[in-house]
C-alpha cells in the first residue's frame, strides 16, 4: 500500500513539475524569440541565455539547502508562488511600458523586464531539484534509473511543447498574451499542488551542518564518496556545452527560418528527449552507469563537431534531434549515482 502511494505521488509531481516547466520554457522561449525578432540582436539573446545559467549556477547551492531543509511538498509550492508572482510583475510592466522602451537595449526597462521573467524561470530550479530528491524518497533504489528516465521524458514533452507553442504564441498572440498564458499556467500547478500528497517526514536538522549553506559539509559528503568529485566536474564541462548551445541554437536557427517554422524545427529536434528518456525509462542504465554516460558523451562529442560544418537546415535540425537524445541517459546517470551515494539530507546540495 505505501508503495502503491509512493508511486501515485512520483506520478503526480511529475505531471506538475511537467506543467511548470512547460510554462516557464514557454515564457522563455517567447522572451528570447520576441527580443531577436525585434532587435536583431545575438548579444542580446547569448546574455539572456548566459544569465540564466549563471543565475542557476550561482543560485544552486541555496536551492539545494532550501530542498534539504525543507518538506519536498512546501519548497514546489514555493516555487510556484514566486514564479507566478515575478510573471505577474512582468506583465504588469508590459502593460505599463510601449513595447519599444522594453525593447530599447539601452535602457533600463528592457534589462528590467527580461530580468524578472529570468528571475521567474530560475525560481523554477528549486523545484528541478527537489524532484530529484523525491526520486530517492519514493522509488526503490533499482527503479531509480528508470524514474530518472521518466524525468528527462517529461523534461523532453516540455520542451517538445515549449518549442512550437513559444514560437507560434509570439507570431501569431505577441508577447502580452504570451505573459497571460504563463502567469494562468503557473496558478494551475498551484492549484494541482494543494490536492498532491507527497509521503514525507519533516526534515531533520543536519547535525554535523556547520552553517545553513554548509558548503564545507557538502565538499566533504563529496569528497567521501571515490569518484563523486570528478563527475561533477566532469558535469560541469558537460552543462557548459549545453549552455553555449543554448545561447546560440536560437539566433542560428532564427536566421533560418521564421519564427512559426523554428518552433516546429525544434519541436521535432525535442523529440529526442522523449527518445533518449523513453529507453531509460523502459530500459535503464545497464550495471555501469558510469560506462553508460562516458560513452554517450564521446558520442556528444563526435556530433558537435560535425553538425554546424554546413549552413544546412536539414543537417542542423538532425544533429539537434540526436543531441537531444543523448541528454537524458547523461543526466539520469549522473543522479543515479549522486542518488546511490550521497545521503538523502545532503542530495539537494550536491
Amino acid at each position: 500500500m505505501q508503495r502503491t502511494a509512493a508511486k501515485r505521488a512520483f506520478a503526480n509531481v511529475l505531471v506538475n513539475t511537467l506543467i511548470a516547466n512547460v510554462t516557464t520554457s514557454f515564457l522563455w522561449f517567447a522572451l528570447t524569440f520576441w527580443v531577436y525578432i525585434e532587435t536583431q540582436s545575438v548579444l542580446a539573446t547569448g546574455i539572456i541565455g548566459g544569465a540564466y545559467m549563471l543565475f542557476v549556477a550561482f543560485f544552486a547551492m541555496a536551492f539545494g539547502t532550501i530542498v534539504d531543509r525543507n518538506r519536498k511538498h512546501t519548497v514546489m509550492v514555493i516555487s510556484s508562488v514566486i514564479s507566478a508572482v515575478a510573471f505577474m510583475v512582468a506583465g504588469v510592466l508590459y502593460l505599463w511600458q510601449p513595447e519599444a522602451a522594453l525593447l530599447d537595449l539601452g535602457g533600463p526597462w528592457f534589462w528590467l523586464f527580461s530580468g524578472i521573467i529570468l528571475f521567474g524561470g530560475v525560481i523554477e530550479q528549486l523545484r528541478n531539484i527537489a524532484l530529484s530528491t523525491t526520486v530517492t524518497l519514493l522509488i526503490p533504489e533499482e527503479r531509480r534509473a528508470n524514474a530518472n528516465g521518466l524525468v528527462g521524458t517529461v523534461q523532453g514533452i516540455a520542451f517538445l511543447v515549449t518549442s512550437v507553442f513559444s514560437g507560434l504564441s509570439i507570431g501569431f498572440l505577441g508577447m502580452g498574451w504570451t505573459l497571460a498564458i504563463a502567469i494562468a499556467a503557473m496558478a494551475l500547478t498551484f492549484v494541482h499542488l494543494l490536492f498532491v500528497r507527497i509521503p514525507e517526514g519533516n526534515p531533520e536538522p543536519d547535525p554535523n551542518a556547520s552553517s545553513a549553506l554548509d558548503f564545507r559539509g557538502s565538499v566533504r559528503a563529496i569528497r567521501l564518496a571515490p569518484g563523486l568529485f570528478a563527475l561533477i566536474i566532469f558535469s560541469t564541462f558537460n552543462n557548459l556545452i549545453g549552455g553555449v548551445y543554448m545561447a546560440l541554437m536560437d539566433p542560428y536557427g532564427l536566421t533560418l527560418f521564421d519564427a512559426q517554422t523554428w518552433g516546429f524545427a525544434l519541436a521535432f529536434a525535442s523529440t529526442g528527449f522523449l527518445v533518449g528518456g523513453g529507453l531509460v525509462a523502459k530500459f535503464g542504465l545497464g550495471p555501469k552507469p558510469m560506462r553508460t554516460m562516458l560513452l554517450v558523451v564521446i558520442a556528444m562529442g563526435l556530433l558537435g563537431s560535425v553538425f554546424m560544418l554546413r549552413e544546412w537546415w536539414p543537417l542542423y535540425v538532425v544533429g539537434m534531434w540526436v543531441y537531444m537524445a543523448l541528454v537524458p541517459p547523461v543526466e539520469a546517470a549522473e543522479q543515479t549515482v549522486i542518488q546511490k551515494v550521497v545521503p538523502f539530507e545532503r542530495q539537494g546540495r550536491v
